[in-house]
């Protein structure tokens, strides 16, 4: 079994009216669930819009991250599957593609194989 990190980028959540932003949530809450059960899910949460970022040899710390919202990542998962074909195929249930969001997958790279 390997391990990838489901990246959640954008989404047009904010035009949805109440009931249905909660309809949504409620999806991605079966989603994860369904995921738990079937020992796929190995984690996750959603991030907060603001942060900081350490730059450079010189540490600098400024306020971000600043980039479009359609790019934002706003949260992250760790699935453990067979391989990246059973990532993808999982990743196409993911709620956040029915409000026009972006889903980027990465295999964790195991410490010794860097």
């Amino acid at each position: 079994m390997e391990k990838f990190l489901y990246l959640f980028r954008g989404g047009n959540n904010s035009e949805l009216s109440p009931d249905a932003l909660q309809a949504h949530l409620q999806k991605w809450q079966e989603w994860m669930m369904k995921l738990g059960k079937a020992g796929i899910f190995v984690g996750g949460e959603p991030l907060a819009r603001t942060g900081k970022q350490v730059n450079g040899t010189k540490k600098v710390v400024t306020d971000g991250p600043f980039v479009e919202a359609k790019e934002m990542i706003g949260g992250y998962m760790l699935v453990q599957v067979k391989n990246m074909d059973e990532a993808i195929e999982i990743s196409k249930g993911c709620p956040i593609l029915e409000v026009d969001g972006k889903l980027e997958i990465r295999p964790i790279q195991k410490m010794g194989e860097m």
